[in-house]
């Protein structure tokens, strides 16, 4: 089973050509998110692989079912389901500027190809347990691939 992932260089670009192909009248297919609204919470996410974010603890319960999660989208390859809850520090609910959230996105994802190359990604993650450099660029492509396709792009 093939598997994306945002450490091969192709997948990268395809993700940045598609986040080009964004515009601020862009329609979503679910969620509540505007695309600029989106464009910043994938920016969010991003900055927790680069530790500019640090995601409060979460109780056992929740931990469990996030390390199943991971697991179930490993074994099924399967995409983030639509309307998944998520933590407070990414929800983006205020108004932003759809070319600023954009040429942010775009730079940061620059920086975790460059931290990714370093071998700079944290070993942890708050929901998911521990995480290799695999299970960085596995997750992190799906979650932008799921935000892209929102937005059909």
């Amino acid at each position: 089973m093939v598997r994306k992932t945002l450490h091969d260089r192709g997948c990268f670009e395809e993700i940045i050509s598609r986040i080009s192909e964004l515009s601020e009248n862009s329609q979503r297919k679910w969620g509540k998110m505007d695309a600029a609204q989106m464009l910043m919470h994938c920016d969010l996410i991003l900055q927790i692989a680069l530790k500019k974010i640090e995601l409060p603890r979460i109780n056992i319960l929740l931990k469990y079912i996030g390390i199943l999660t991971k697991i179930e989208m490993y074994a099924i390859n399967n995409g983030i389901p639509q309307n998944m809850p998520t933590f407070k520090d990414v929800i983006v609910n205020f108004s932003c500027n759809f070319h600023e959230s954009k040429e942010n996105l775009l730079k940061t994802m620059d920086e975790y190809w460059k931290a990714y190359e370093a071998g700079h990604l944290p070993s942890y993650h708050v929901l998911f347990g521990k995480m290799t450099e695999k299970d960085w660029g596995f997750l992190e492509y799906k979650h932008l691939d799921h935000h892209l396709k929102q937005f059909n792009v």
